[in-house]
């Protein structure tokens, strides 16, 4: 299997030179599913694949209600605002976390946020006294939980696996949650049927607990890798400072400004307003063909991770990144813009496989291109700009869809999307 194109970093004295270096055209081939092959990367692959599920059986069982009680576009785009924007305001100061604490302990404390808010979700729903305000409460704990957990689980994973395994695992990664994402509808579904929503979300509490109770014990956490880390802000201001420090890596700059415009743009906005999608499509049971849609996409990342994974169907490389990301806005395009459901299911297949491949690659790209001293604020830095900029596709999507339509708000943003995007592939070809 080929692996990326990538400079080696050889310490924090050589950081400043190989940050200057273009990515390398190749590296030794590995075996498929590399990282698989360590014990420690099995057990986190699974329990983070049920954490994920748990995740999103949540949105699934809080989403639809809030639809059904509310039908509130404008709360939909809050639901997508709330989810993202504390990754844009501490992504960077929970990664700069991750370099000086045991990344073990705060995955934790996310998961008990996750728990607390689905058993909010339970009692709300049980006593029939949910309003808007308690929805955008919980829908903020929840954004906050999952910003504390991201950078945090990168770290481990590479505490791990190392930096010769890190492709593999985070590709896995991404497809492990990926197949949280793709159990999680019909999971939820089941349990909102046959339980209801207070009591599918109270068992939805317990399914977090495999990844809580194995962190306590697993042996990683890499307290000889915080021995480099220095007492940092996290801020802002240590965002800049970190850009400046890598300045001269075209990889890892070019990654980061791919994954901000996508994210900005469209994001995962669609997700959020999903059922109105479904309704739209003239099916005749909305809450089934809503999960479908969201399981396609889910099931197009998760299928598309194991081909690449398996296969080494493509290198990693900047350029492959922004092709892939140009052919998910068209994929995007197609779905607002059609009519029939069983064409959108299928292409929400596509846009789930093409979305899996760029961003995992953008990801992987930039934590082996970053100085070890560094990992956790690139690390930060990516997730800020990958899902914190998600805040605003709940307004380009979401509350302009208000205005003009969902479907004519996601076609627009994804179009615009591809132009720019189509600019960031003609200028790496023309500076390659």
């Amino acid at each position: 299997m080929s692996e990326p194109p990538l400079s080696s970093v050889t310490g924090r004295a050589a950081a400043a030179a190989s940050a200057a270096a273009p990515a390398r055209d190749a590296v030794p081939a590995q075996p498929s599913f590399a990282a698989l092959r360590h014990r420690g990367f099995r057990i986190y692959f699974v329990t983070t694949a049920a954490a994920m599920m748990a995740d999103n059986i949540e949105h699934v069982i809080s989403y639809w209600v809030m639809f059904e009680k509310f039908h509130s576009p404008a709360l939909a785009g809050f639901a997508v605002l709330s989810h993202w924007l504390p990754f844009l305001l501490f992504s960077v100061y929970f990664g700069a976390m991750a370099d000086r604490f045991d990344s073990r302990r705060i995955i934790q404390v996310a998961m008990l946020m996750f728990m607390v808010v689905s058993f909010a979700w339970a009692l709300l729903f049980f006593t029939d006294t949910i309003e808007v305000w308690h929805a955008a409460v919980l829908l903020v704990v929840h954004g906050m939980a999952g910003v504390l957990w991201a950078p945090a689980s990168q770290v481990l994973i590479h505490d791990i696996v190392g930096r010769e395994n890190i492709v593999s695992a985070v590709r896995l990664n991404a497809t492990g949650r990926q197949l949280g994402v793709f159990l999680g509808p019909g999971v939820g579904g089941a349990l909102m049927l046959l339980l209801g929503p207070a009591a599918g979300l109270v068992v939805n509490v317990l399914i977090y607990l495999p990844l809580t109770w194995w962190l306590w014990k697993a042996p990683y956490g890499a307290d000889r890798r915080r021995q480099g880390a220095t007492a940092r802000s996290g801020g802002f201001a240590d965002a800049v400072g970190t850009l400046r420090e890598v300045s001269g890596n075209r990889t890892i700059l070019s990654m980061i400004l791919l994954a901000g415009v996508s994210s900005l743009l469209v994001g995962n906005a669609f997700q959020a307003q999903m059922p109105e999608y479904a309704q739209d499509l003239g099916t005749e049971k909305a809450d089934f063909s809503y999960a479908v849609l969201l399981g396609a996409n889910a099931a197009g990342a998760f299928i598309g991770g194991m081909i690449l994974e398996s296969g080494g169907l493509l290198r990693s490389t900047p350029r492959t990144a922004i092709v892939l990301t140009i052919l998910w806005c068209m994929s995007i395009a197609a779905f607002a813009a059609t009519a029939s459901y069983p064409v959108a299911v299928a292409l929400m297949f596509v846009a789930g496989f093409l979305s899996l491949a760029y961003g995992s690659m953008a990801q992987a790209l930039v934590q082996l291109e970053a100085p070890a001293h560094l990992r956790g604020r690139l690390i930060g830095l990516f997730q800020m700009s990958n899902n914190g900029l998600r805040a605003f596709s709940g307004i380009t999507v979401g509350l302009v869809g208000s205005l003009i339509g969902i479907h004519w708000s996601l076609a627009l943003s994804a179009l615009v999307l591809l132009v720019v995007t189509a600019v960031l592939l003609a200028f790496s070809m023309r500076t390659r």
